[in-house]
């Protein structure tokens, strides 16, 4: 269950076989930084790229190197001090800390959980309550579909046994295509937006409209804290220059990511450019990189209420901003 939790589901548009790639200056005096991602190259991650191509890392003194592999469990790798850092989302730094790993989590990039429920409109679907009784399609019984499912649902007073859940894989776009399934869990930067630009007609519910949950973000562990504030502070701000670039011009960060996301000039580029400004519409902030604490007690209760976690977590200690610029 660990190996399966740990994973970041889906911040992308395909599954496409992945591969590792090592970016930025390769400059002896830069810190070579290996970043777990958790997914395979994508647009989602034009922040990073951005970054990276505008030298706002090398700025910093850090070259990164973007690790894609699947097999690679970042929030492990972190918590063992193997690695300074990784992309992960929040439910799975409590879930890490439940198992006594000292992971921290030190940057929020999403302010909003992208998760949503995606239904035929002729079900009707307007509000969570209307999923009572309903079969529901999600890759399965883990990871940021099955959180935010479950976090919908409660927020309308409804519970797992309300629904029936059917783990149908990550082929939610071809299960709905099919009329395999009617409602399906996907990003809100993903399967409605491939659905529609299919010409399907499908109704949208967003779990950030019902529930702030903490979501993708920089991770770190304490011992990098306490030995390394300052290279954990050059990250956040060569991140949020990344972030804020990309909001102000996401034709820009669209260019940019060609150069680091294979066969991306060779897709639509009207679906790739909504994806892209769908996910800013879940980085926007008063303060990028801004972790909220009524997030993170959300997340906890949530967590515990699903009987992920036995107790709540000490989240003062799950997440710091300090490091935020």
């Amino acid at each position: 269950m660990k190996k399966i939790i740990y994973l970041i589901l889906g911040l992308a548009i395909s599954l496409a076989s992945c591969t590792s790639s090592g970016v930025g200056s390769s400059a002896d005096s830069l810190r070579k930084i290996k970043l777990p991602m958790g997914y395979i190259q994508n647009i989602q991650y034009a922040p990073f790229y951005v970054a990276v191509e505008k030298g706002y890392f090398a700025k910093e003194g850090i070259a990164l190197e973007f690790d894609y592999s699947f097999e690679t469990d970042g929030v492990a790798l972190v918590g063992a001090g193997e690695l300074p850092f990784a992309v992960a989302s929040g439910e799975q730094i409590l879930l890490a800390r439940s198992q006594g790993l000292p992971v921290v989590y030190a940057f929020a990039w999403y302010q909003q959980f992208p998760i949503s429920i995606v239904s035929a409109p002729d079900l009707n679907i307007k509000t969570p309550a209307d999923l009572r009784g309903q079969t529901i399609g999600l890759p399965g019984l883990f990871g940021a579909n099955y959180i935010g499912l479950q976090a919908i649902l409660f927020s309308a007073g409804l519970t797992a046994d309300d629904v029936k859940m059917d783990a149908i894989g990550f082929n939610q776009v071809e299960a709905f295509a099919s009329k395999q399934q009617n409602i399906i869990v996907g990003y809100a930067a993903n399967e409605p937006i491939v659905l529609k630009s299919q010409g399907f007609d499908v109704s949208e519910l967003r779990v950030a409209d019902y529930v702030q949950l903490t979501a993708n973000g920089l991770i770190s562990n304490e011992v990098t804290i306490r030995d390394e504030p300052d290279l954990i502070k050059k990250m956040a701000r060569a991140l949020a220059h990344g972030i804020a670039d990309t909001i102000a011009n996401s034709d820009e960060a669209y260019t940019i990511s060609k150069k680091y996301v294979e066969n991306l000039a060779g897709q639509n580029k009207a679906v790739q450019m909504q994806i892209l400004n769908t996910s800013i519409e879940h980085w926007k902030a008063e303060k990028i990189g801004y972790s909220n604490p009524q997030a993170w007690k959300n997340m906890n209760d949530l967590l515990v209420k699903m009987k992920l976690i036995p107790a709540p977590i000490d989240i003062n200690k799950a997440f710091t901003n300090e490091f935020i610029p």
